[in-house]
């Protein structure tokens, strides 16, 4: 739809909206379009990006030292991008000091709803997500649900080797020592290795395969008590305490909201 005037026109903004899109990834952001946001950053009370919409932030300089997020997809590129950014890049929103990232496009409507709660109240809040038969808002640090293990094949073929065998047998024992092990290398070149690489520990990388395992299992409609077997956390509670801590949602909210239904089904 076109409009009637440019930025350069707008006296102050209660909330300057920038929306995604492809092409604002694996290329450069357009100079002009940065520049916009520098110059009405000062005349807007809230700025606010959807998706890959943080990377025009990002470009203008807003995000520097702040927290934001992304689509997990992209995550890792604006990290690397822009390294003055502390990228989260599980959240579903991210608000820091009046600038608001959310992650993709659903996201993008919890970070919506969020912000009428913040002008009018949980109860317009509440209508509109009813008018649009949407849940309530998830909170923003909630999980990305859908945020892979991991992004890319490691580059050595000895963490290739430990990432492979985590992936395919998560409910196996995994120690530093029997990764090492197996990679043929010390414990602690093999520490070195995750954390340059993927930026993990090896203790944190079995942990995200034993969360990632458990979510498919109860995405396919497996119970709570077998999920946390079959992912190798030993006990219900301690998969439990895992979700909260990680995901912020119990596993059986999980499974309730994303598992799957049908005759036959067995919920336990």
């Amino acid at each position: 739809m076109p409009v009637d005037g440019g930025a350069a026109d707008l006296d102050e903004a209660g909330t300057l909206v920038v929306p995604g899109g492809d092409e604002l990834v694996g290329r450069p952001v357009p100079a002009g379009l940065a520049e916009v946001v520098r110059d009405l950053r000062p005349r807007t009370r809230r700025l606010v990006s959807v998706c890959t919409g943080s990377f025009v932030l990002a470009a203008a300089g807003v995000l520097d030292g702040r927290r934001a997020t992304t689509h997990w997809r992209h995550a890792p590129l604006l990290a690397r991008a822009y390294p003055e950014v502390h990228v989260e890049a599980d959240a579903l929103f991210v608000e820091d000091d009046g600038v608001l990232t959310s992650a993709g496009v659903s996201a993008g409507i919890d970070l919506a709803l969020a912000l009428v709660e913040q002008d009018h109240g949980a109860g317009l809040a509440r209508d509109v997500a009813r008018s649009l038969v949407l849940f309530m808002q998830r909170p923003g640090g909630q999980s990305q649900f859908s945020a892979p293990l991991a992004l890319r094949p490691p580059r050595a073929p000895a963490l290739r080797a430990v990432v492979d065998l985590v992936a395919a047998q998560p409910a196996d024992p995994h120690t530093a020592t029997s990764l090492a092990a197996t990679a043929g290398i010390t414990p602690r070149h093999l520490a070195r290795l995750f954390r340059t690489e993927l930026g993990t520990s090896p203790a944190r990388f079995v942990e995200d395969a034993r969360l990632d395992h458990a979510k498919r299992l109860l995405d396919a409609g497996h119970g709570v008590a077998e999920a946390a077997r079959g992912a190798g956390f030993g006990s219900t509670e301690t998969m439990r305490r895992r979700f909260v801590a990680r995901l912020g949602v119990a596993p059986s909210r999980y499974r309730a909201r994303f598992g799957t239904t049908g005759p036959g089904d067995s919920r336990g």
